[in-house]
């Protein structure tokens, strides 16, 4: 939130739009780019929901402290102003409201969305951008030539793909004929959709393992947590957050070749890891 005051305060002092002076330029906390935080702020945001929502033996001033890192996490996944970790929260979110307290499926992100609907801000314009993008700032444009692009690869080399790193540098070849130019600004080393990466990078067989093994992973935690007691347990808070996660991962990555950032794959392996310990523990309760 400091990095994000302190661009606001730099283009206040440059005289220049916000929105467009901090769409290429945001917050990244430790990170060296924005959509790696925003990959690791979401993947953590899940998993201390879950421990909030399921976790046992939460005294009341521990339970407060931790819902205030809550709220900071998640004021910092909107001002990160990532559309698609947007969608990953949202969806993942629902899944474990939905397990908490079915009431707040409906309350939650009602409340989330009239927030940033009615509060004006870079927050409400980029939401806005999803329905109204504007040219050459939102990325709207260049992802759709980046999935005709990842299309053309993957027809071209359907079996064993065009080679790992290799759409960066084959990309331009692949271009539709009639795409207009110059090009709109954007990002045209990836595909910018983590399953047309994979296939148009390892051939189709490659990603319908990787798919598989993505909804394996949501079988085996959710039967076990079929057989886990009623009432809040760690196992419980380790499933339900690796479901959410995976949830998050997957429908982010229609955007975002997310699986393919080592700082974003490196705390989705260790929650998948976890999710399988706690799964050994509750078939050890039966």
């Amino acid at each position: 939130m400091e990095q994000f005051s302190a661009k606001w305060r730099e283009a206040h002092i440059l005289h220049v739009d916000f929105y467009k002076y901090y769409n290429p330029s945001r917050i990244t906390g430790f990170m060296s780019h924005w959509m790696t935080f925003a990959g690791q702020e979401m993947l953590v945001l899940l998993m201390l929901l879950a421990f909030l929502f399921f976790a046992p033996g939460l005294r009341r001033r521990s339970y407060w402290m931790w819902t205030v890192c809550a709220v900071l996490l998640g004021t910092a996944v909107l001002l990160n102003e990532t559309r698609t970790v947007w969608l990953g929260v949202g969806l993942a979110g629902m899944w474990l409201l939905w397990w908490w307290k079915r009431w707040m499926v409906v309350a939650g992100p009602v409340l989330i969305l009239l927030l940033v609907w009615f509060v004006p801000g870079p927050v409400h314009a980029r939401f806005v951008s999803l329905f109204r993008p504007q040219k050459d700032i939102d990325s709207n444009e260049f992802r759709l030539i980046a999935i005709q692009c990842g299309v053309r690869m993957i027809r071209a080399h359907p079996f064993l793909g065009i080679g790992l790193e290799e759409t960066k540098y084959h990309f331009l070849d692949y271009l539709p004929p009639d795409t207009p130019r110059p090009l709109p600004r954007g990002f045209y080393q990836h595909l910018h959709n983590f399953y047309l990466q994979y296939a148009a990078e390892r051939g189709i067989p490659t990603l319908l393992m990787m798919i598989w093994m993505l909804l394996r992973i949501l079988h085996d935690f959710f039967r076990a947590l079929q057989r886990l007691p009623p009432g809040r347990s760690d196992e419980r808070f380790l499933l339900q957050g690796g479901i959410a996660t995976v949830i998050g991962i997957m429908v982010s990555g229609v955007f975002e070749v997310n699986l393919g950032d080592s700082e974003v794959l490196t705390v989705f392996l260790i929650v998948v890891a976890c999710g399988y310990i706690a799964a050994d523990r509750a078939r050890l309760q039966v």
